[in-house]
Formats: structure tokens, C-alpha cells, sequence
């Protein structure tokens, strides 16, 4: 999720756990929690691409990160802050920490929580930026913060703020269930035969839902906004998987397949190959547009060394998308 929504959520579970105790310095200390896990970004000014996305959501978006170093961020605050119980800030740093990763998991990116193991939890039922989840979150933090730490108040502000946050996440899972069962009734209803199917929220909402729909030799992409009336319609983008040719059995391309899941396609201009992770989307709804919101140019060095370059993004194309969004979330 974006860091102000893991500000709020860090900040209140650290006031669940130590406000009563040490008041707004609860909610200090669990916000800068909160944020630790994506200090993981700062990978990709030291590597290629390709190591970058493989590291992102991974060792510190795991279990095994709250386990090692809430400990380490406990004893640390314990050494300098007036309220000295170790045990208590190590357990406001490991939930705020552990809160973290269990949120992004729910995102389309997901997370390596149970990092070793190369598996990577994302139920895409929520996109990264959801203001219908951070905003009433974010307004009960603040009630909680003007009340006196040892006020009945301001816990029922917290506690309601995070019910209410985890209530709207769980009944993301029933809004995916409900767009999947859709997606798959007018597929058949269109008598499409496809081996895979991919659904997940479009940007800033939970009312359109986004799918990709693999066959044989294309993706198709649809979606479908509960206020639909009409049936679903689908493009077709070719796979074009051919087009790496050799590549295919480079390593950095193997390790790029395996991050998108599978779920790519290959483009060929002016003799430049591209590689579009599907997961994301499109920059608009545009038919037929090849704007993908992660698209990259593999270049081949004299040497056979491959670097992926990330296509850049303008504030036009968000403008677009947005408006695009908004027009097509009221119904087809």
C-alpha cells in the first residue's frame, strides 16, 4: 500500500499495543514502523531492474524481518525513552512491522511473507492507493490522538478505526469473488475456451475489476464495473512470446518471466523488443493501447549482458487513466 496508509495503520497498531502507556509516542513509533518494510525501494540505486523487483516486498515484507529486528528497534528506544520496558516496545515494533506485509499481501504485488520460501502472497483484492480504506482510518487516528492516553475514548477511536479498515479489506475478497464469478459466467456465455484467469481492482476503487484472461495464443483483457448493464467485452493482445528468441533462455529474462507470473507480452518497434507485465494493467482504457503500466525495453549489450529498461510514466497518462476510470466505473 502507499506509505500514508502504512503511516496510519502502523501508528495504530502501535497505539493499540503501547498508547495506554506512553500516549502519542505509541502512535510516533509505530508510524515510523510502519514505514521500515519498503526502505526495500532503495535497492534499485545500487542493482539492475531485474534484482530490484525480485528484492522488493521480499526479506523485509517477511515474517522472519519482524522476528530478527523488532527485538533490535525495542531495545534501541528502550535505551533512550523514559518508559524502559524492552519487551513492550519490541512487541509495538514487531505488530507494526508484521501489519505491514500482511496489508501489501492483499495488493497485486503481494508480499514474500513466508520469505525463504520463494512464494509470494498476493490476493488482489485491493489496489495500492484506496482512499476508501486509508480515509476513515486516517479520521479516527486523529480523533484517538486528541483524546488523553488513558481515556476510553480514545481507544474506541482507534479500535473503530481498525475495524472498520479490516472490515472493508475482508469484504474486498467477497467484491472479488462476486467480479471473478462475472468474468467467468460471460466467458462462457461468449463461448471463449481459456486456461487462466487473473482478476484484480482497478486503481483508487473496488467497483471496476480488471481481468486477464489467458488462451492459446493471446491475453485478453476485460472489465466490469458493478453498474454494468451490458455484457463484457474483451481485446485480444497476442502473447508474441516468440519474439524473445534466444533471450528466452537468458537468465535475467527467466527471472522477469517468473516475477510476472506468467502473465506478459512480448512487442517488437523500430527493432527495440519490450517486455509489458500484464498484472497492471493499461494506462487507460483505450482499445488496442500497448500503454501498460509497467512496460520494459530489453536492451542487448555487445558483451550479451541484458538489461531491462523501465518505459517512463507522464502525469498525462494518470490523467487519462483517471478519467478513463471514472467513465467506465459508472456502467458500459
Amino acid at each position: 500500500m502507499d506509505s500514508l496508509t502504512q503511516i496510519v495503520l502502523g501508528a495504530a497498531v502501535g497505539e493499540a499495543v503501547l498508547g495506554k502507556k506512553v500516549g502519542n509516542k505509541a502512535m510516533l513509533y509505530g508510524a515510523i514502523a510502519g514505514t521500515i518494510p519498503d526502505f526495500d525501494v532503495f535497492a534499485s540505486h545500487f542493482t539492475d531492474t531485474v534484482s530490484a523487483l525480485a528484492i522488493h516486498r521480499g526479506f523485509t515484507h517477511s515474517i522472519v524481518f519482524s522476528v530478527l529486528f523488532a527485538p533490535l528497534f525495542g531495545w534501541l528506544v528502550s535505551r533512550y525513552e523514559t518508559y524502559k520496558k524492552f519487551k513492550d516496545w519490541s512487541w509495538l515494533f514487531f505488530w507494526s512491522f508484521v501489519t505491514h506485509p500482511i496489508l501489501d499481501a492483499h495488493t497485486t504485488w503481494g508480499t514474500q511473507l513466508f520469505w525463504p520460501l520463494d512464494m509470494r502472497l498476493a490476493f488482489k483484492t485491493i489496489f495500492v492507493i484506496d482512499p476508501l480504506y486509508t480515509i476513515p482510518f486516517l479520521v479516527f487516528l486523529i480523533l484517538a490522538m486528541r483524546q488523553k492516553r488513558t481515556t476510553a475514548k480514545r481507544r474506541f477511536y482507534n479500535k473503530m478505526g481498525l475495524i472498520i479498515s479490516t472490515s472493508y479489506l475482508a469484504i474486498t475478497l467477497l467484491l472479488k469473488w462476486v467480479a471473478y464469478i462475472k468474468f467467468e459466467s460471460d466467458l462462457a456465455i461468449q463461448d471463449i475456451a481459456y486456461l487462466d484467469m487473473d482478476t484484480r481492482p482497478s486503481p483508487l476503487n473496488t467497483i471496476l475489476w480488471s481481468a486477464n484472461v489467458e488462451t492459446e495464443s493471446a491475453y485478453l483483457l476485460g472489465h466490469y464495473s458493478f453498474f454494468d448493464s451490458q455484457p463484457i467485452s474483451f481485446e485480444s493482445y497476442p502473447k508474441d512470446h516468440y519474439l524473445l528468441g534466444d533471450l528466452v533462455k537468458n537468465e535475467k529474462v527467466n527471472r522477469m518471466i517468473a516475477i510476472s507470473e506468467g502473465w506478459y507480452t512480448i512487442t517488437k518497434n523500430n527493432d527495440s523488443l519490450y517486455f509489458n507485465d500484464l498484472r497492471f494493467g493499461l494506462l487507460g482504457l483505450e482499445p488496442k493501447s500497448d500503454n501498460f503500466v509497467f512496460k520494459y525495453r530489453i536492451d542487448v549489450d555487445k558483451f550479451g549482458d541484458v538489461k531491462f529498461i523501465e518505459m517512463p510514466k507522464n502525469n498525462r497518462d494518470a490523467k487519462q487513466l483517471l478519467s478513463d476510470l471514472w467513465t467506465r466505473i459508472k456502467g458500459n
